[in-house]
C-alpha cells in the first residue's frame, strides 16, 4: 500500500535518482539535517557540481566546504561533512561504505544518517527514523498525536517490525514513510483525505486525540548568539583573505555578543585567528 502510494506521490528529488551516487545521498541526508528541501536543493546541486565525489571535496579546503555552505545553517555540518571526504579517502578508497557499522563511524554520521545511507543509497532494510517517520508512526500505529522527543526502544521495534523482509521493498517502504509525512500527515494539519493510511490510522480512529506532550518553546534568532555568528560567516565567506575585526564589527555592533561569538566560532574550527588579530576561515 505504501510503496504504490509512494510511486503516485512521491516528489521527483535529485537524491532520490537511480544515478545518484551514495556520496550524493550522504551530502543529502547531511544537508536535510533541520532544514527544509527547499533550501537544501539549490545548495546540493551546487556542491555536487563543485564536489561530484569525496574525493574532490577531500582535496579541497575546510574553509571551502564552510564558504559554500552558504547560509544553509548549522554550518559545523559543512565541517563534518569535508571531516567524512578525509575518512572516506583515508579508509575506504574514496568510496561511501554499504555497511551500517563503517556509516557510522564517519564524523559527523550518527544512527539515523548511517540507517539513511544504507537504506537508500544501498537499498538495505532499516528502520530510518526522521521527524516526519516517527509522527505517522506515533498516530497510524500507536495512536497519538505525536512522538516523544527521544525515539524509544519501542518505537525502533515498531519501524522494524512494519519493514518487509525484502530489502529492496524495505528500502522504499521506508522513503514512503517520510515522504508521507512530509506531505501528508503534517504536525500541524494532516491531509487525512489523501492518506493511504486513513481507514486504519489508530489516531484518526480514537477520534484525533490531542498530544499530551509538553509544548516546545519557539527558537528565537533575531538578536541571538547564533544569528552573530551568522553575521561573522556571512563577512568572511566572501574575503578570499583574512580580515579584520573591524570588518566583523561592521556587521555585528555589539562587541561583547561578538567576541561571544568570535570565541564560539574559533572553538568549533569554523573560523582561524590570524596573525595580526585578523579571522579567516580554516585553511
Amino acid at each position: 500500500m505504501l510503496a504504490s502510494w509512494y510511486a503516485r506521490s512521491a516528489r521527483e528529488l535529485p537524491w532520490r535518482h537511480p544515478s545518484a551516487s551514495p556520496w550524493a545521498v550522504l551530502v543529502s541526508e547531511i544537508m536535510l539535517q533541520q532544514t527544509p528541501v527547499s533550501r537544501v536543493l539549490p545548495a546540493y546541486t551546487q556542491w555536487l557540481e563543485r564536489w561530484p565525489t569525496a574525493a574532490a571535496l577531500a582535496a579541497s579546503s575546510p574553509g571551502d566546504a564552510v564558504r559554500a555552505w552558504g547560509r544553509l545553517g548549522y554550518p559545523r555540518r559543512a565541517l563534518r561533512l569535508h571531516a567524512a571526504a578525509l575518512a572516506l579517502v583515508a579508509e575506504h578508497g574514496g568510496e561511501v561504505p554499504a555497511d551500517r557499522a563503517a556509516l557510522r563511524a564517519l564524523p559527523g554520521v550518527g544512527d539515523y544518517t548511517a540507517a539513511a545511507v544504507a537504506a537508500f543509497a544501498f537499498r538495505q532494510r532499516h528502520a530510518v527514523l526522521d521527524t516526519n517517520v516517527r509522527r505517522v508512526l506515533a498516530r497510524a500505529w500507536s495512536g497519538v498525536a505525536s512522538a516523544t522527543r527521544a525515539v524509544t526502544v519501542a518505537e525502533r521495534q515498531l519501524a522494524e517490525t512494519l519493514l518487509p523482509d525484502d530489502d529492496q521493498l524495505a528500502s522504499v517502504v521506508s522513503v514512503a514513510l517520510m515522504e508521507l509525512g512530509a506531505l501528508v500527515c503534517h504536525a500541524r494539519a494532516p491531509s487525512c483525505d489523501e492518506c493511504p493510511l486513513a481507514d486504519r490510522c489508530a489516531w484518526r480512529l480514537a477520534g484525533y486525540p490531542a498530544s499530551t506532550a509538553p509544548a516546545r518553546r519557539a527558537q528565537t534568532y533575531q538578536g541571538t548568539d547564533r544569528q552573530a555568528r551568522g553575521a561573522v560567516l556571512s563577512v568572511l565567506r566572501v574575503h578570499a583573505e583574512p580580515v579584520e575585526r573591524s570588518a566583523l564589527t561592521a556587521a555585528w555592533a555589539d562587541g561583547v555578543q561578538l567576541d561571544r561569538a568570535l570565541d564560539g566560532l574559533v572553538a568549533d574550527g569554523l573560523i582561524s585567528p590570524c596573525i595580526g588579530g585578523k579571522f579567516g576561515l580554516p585553511t
